[in-house]
């Protein structure tokens, strides 16, 4: 039930990206569905990768090139995704990527308050 709420509550982020940033375009509530769903695919499944590769830049960085991967992933959902999901270049997707994860914190904080077991 967690998971299917974070879901939902993700494609509202997105969309929320959207409308405050107009480097980031999202053209309805289905297509946000499914680009929450591919970009939480490509963090699963890709960025555990890049992050082991790119361990000594992200060390030399300080960890600021985390930042760098969290943008190729959201710019690589919207690469797979194509016209629902639009993001206009790199510098819009490391900004779409910094607003949705900040918005993604506020969505954990408040699911972890409502499903914190007892």
């Amino acid at each position: 039930m967690k998971l299917l709420i974070k879901w939902l509550l993700s494609a509202v982020a997105l969309l929320c990206v959207a409308y405050l940033y107009s480097g980031v375009q999202v053209h309805s509530f289905g297509a946000a569905m499914l680009a929450a769903f591919v970009i939480g695919l490509l963090n699963v499944v890709l960025r555990p990768i890049l992050v082991i590769l790119t361990l000594p830049a992200t060390i030399l960085t300080l960890g600021l090139f985390l930042f760098v991967i969290n943008a190729l992933m959201f710019w690589a959902a919207a690469g797979l995704l194509g016209d629902g999901f639009q993001v206009r270049g790199f510098g819009a997707a490391l900004l779409g990527s910094l607003l949705y994860s900040l918005i993604g914190l506020v969505i954990e904080s408040a699911l972890g308050g409502l499903f914190a077991k007892k």
